[in-house]
């Protein structure tokens, strides 16, 4: 990528390495947040009672902990689809040498078409213009005038 972001702004450098934090600070949110839920899912037989909490009162919390966890990971995924959105965007609106290419190369193969329509409709005018002196040759030179 960075070969691409030598030619590129100083403001599109800056902005796509903030996408790229951004992307790295998700996923590890994501990441994170998953690896607790699964800590927090092994059934535990030894739940301490020594002046901790009791056995209903841990099951609680790691539930509502879970409940967090997951909405913390809702949230990332939420954050990445925007994420995406705005690369999207920022490709669309910044991507101009890609754009031109395209207009350059539609621009050649209409020109292309264009040609070749223009041959094929000289050649039949040249027709119609043969045909249209033969019959104009037959009326005149026909007796029933």
């Amino acid at each position: 990528m960075s070969q691409g972001q030598s030619s590129l702004p100083q403001n599109k450098e800056a902005q796509l390495r903030s996408y790229q934090v951004h992307l790295k600070d998700n996923v590890r949110s994501m990441f994170d947040n998953f690896t607790e839920i699964i800590r927090l899912a092994r059934v535990s037989d030894k739940i301490e009672e020594d002046g901790q909490l009791l056995r209903a009162t841990q099951i609680d919390q790691d539930h509502y902990e879970m409940q967090v966890r997951a909405a913390n990971i809702v949230k990332a995924g939420e954050s990445l689809m925007k994420l995406v959105s705005d690369l999207k965007q920022f490709l669309i609106l910044n991507d101009f040498p890609s754009v031109n290419e395209a207009i350059s190369h539609n621009a050649s193969l209409y020109k292309d078409m264009q040609t070749a329509i223009d041959k094929k409709l000289m050649n039949l005018r040249d027709e119609m213009s043969a045909d249209l002196y033969e019959l104009e040759d037959e009326y005149y030179s026909s007796i029933n005038k």
